[in-house]
């Protein structure tokens, strides 16, 4: 895609600083660094969000995490853990529409950084979850 910033990244129109390539997937340090170490997994293929995806990009993609999560985690000893974030729509703080997940290493509970789930289990009961679930169970593709 002419004006995708990353595109241009694969490319190599746009310097950025490697951390693995291979011919399907590229990963790079994110330019905002919210934790040293903060890596971008990116599909070569031009796909806006993980709702383009089919099967084999998936496949592709997502089978390299654990080998960028593992090298990340043993390049220094004072990681403690890792946050494995994709957002998917602006309102899902996406800001560069070519997919890309954030590997993002975590030093301590006080970086900066932060992700915050509420309790909302009190206005769910039982069968307001099976309606949910009955409702996304009906739209898998098989």
């Amino acid at each position: 895609m002419e004006d995708c910033i990353f595109c241009k990244i694969i490319a190599g129109e746009i310097p950025s600083t490697k951390v693995y390539e291979d011919d399907e997937v590229l990963a790079f340090l994110d330019i905002s660094q919210v934790t040293p170490g903060h890596t971008l997994v990116v599909p070569k293929k031009h796909v806006a969000n993980i709702y383009e995806y089919d099967t084999d990009l998936a496949a592709k993609v997502f089978s390299r995490i654990p080998m960028l999560a593992r090298a990340i985690k043993n390049s220094n000893p004072n990681i403690l853990g890792l946050n494995i974030l994709n957002n998917n729509g602006e309102v899902a703080y996406q800001s560069v529409f070519h997919s890309h997940i954030h590997l993002i290493p975590r030093y301590s509970k006080k970086e900066g950084f932060g992700l915050k789930f509420d309790d909302n289990s009190s206005k769910y009961d039982s069968k307001k979850l099976q309606e949910i679930a009955n409702q996304i169970a009906s739209k898998v593709e098989k």
